[in-house]
């Protein structure tokens, strides 16, 4: 999936994130590693909102992701801002670098949009691969509670002034989950609606662990969403802080 159409209303849609607080969560989830960002790479980095925030915080970063419309968006956003950060166009699973870095993370379950292991496989070896020893890769997921508890078979429904968005879920094995996002985009006196559709599968932390160790890194902390505590049995996001060795 391209996100095409996701790409024009991800900002308007993601409001409630808080990137701010995100990238000072993830400085301080380094800190308490004592780990320096040093080159840091937003791996999977949408439309830069992260990306940005970390490089207002004086962070030496550059952002990857997939999909040339929400690059676009990105660079339009550090472009206003006043910012030069590098964007790349590349898959995560088989990207490309120019040289080593630091630091890798990857947020709002950009892993979860790998759907079969060997790309989540793939993407781990990618990142120790140019990740110098001693490095993190920090990243969250969606966990299996909320595919199966919270996104299970439900729609939700987002309306701002720009776009009327129906989000639908579909229950699918191996913890996955197919998503239908339906635009209605407002035109005049009438709307014109655009689909676009993907899946997301959620990993158990016993998954993870294994993926990651057979890529050369060891798990160093495993958090609830924007918390230093053990993830709750009812958990949607955890955080995975992982060291290369």
């Amino acid at each position: 999936m391209a996100y095409e159409v996701f790409a024009d209303f991800y900002d308007k849609l993601t409001g409630n994130v808080g990137y701010k607080e995100r990238a000072e969560y993830i400085l301080s989830v380094l800190d308490k590693l004592n780990h320096q960002a040093g080159l840091t790479l937003d791996l999977a980095c949408g439309t830069g909102s992260l990306t940005l925030e970390l490089k207002k915080q004086g962070v030496d970063i550059y952002g990857i992701d997939g999909s040339p419309d929400m690059l676009s968006v990105a660079l339009q956003k550090a472009s206003d801002e006043g910012e030069q950060i590098l964007f790349l166009c590349q898959k995560m699973q088989s990207i490309d670098l120019y040289g080593t870095i630091d630091t890798c993370v990857c947020t709002l379950d950009s892993i979860n949009h790998l759907t079969n292991k060997q790309d989540v496989q793939k993407t781990f070896q990618r990142v120790s691969l140019f990740m110098n020893k001693g490095g993190v890769f920090l990243f969250d997921v969606n966990t299996v509670y909320k595919h199966r508890c919270v996104l299970s078979d439900n729609v939700f429904v987002f309306d701002t002034d720009e776009v009327y968005c129906v989000w639908q879920n579909t229950p699918d094995e191996d913890n996955k989950v197919n998503i239908s996002l339906d635009f209605f985009i407002p035109e005049g006196k009438s709307y014109y609606r655009i689909t676009e559709e993907f899946s997301e599968r959620a990993y158990t932390m016993e998954e993870l662990n294994e993926m990651l160790t057979k890529a050369g890194f060891k798990v160093e902390a495993v958090f609830g969403d924007m918390t230093f505590d053990a993830p709750s049995e009812d958990e949607q996001r955890i955080i995975v802080a992982a060291r290369k060795i």
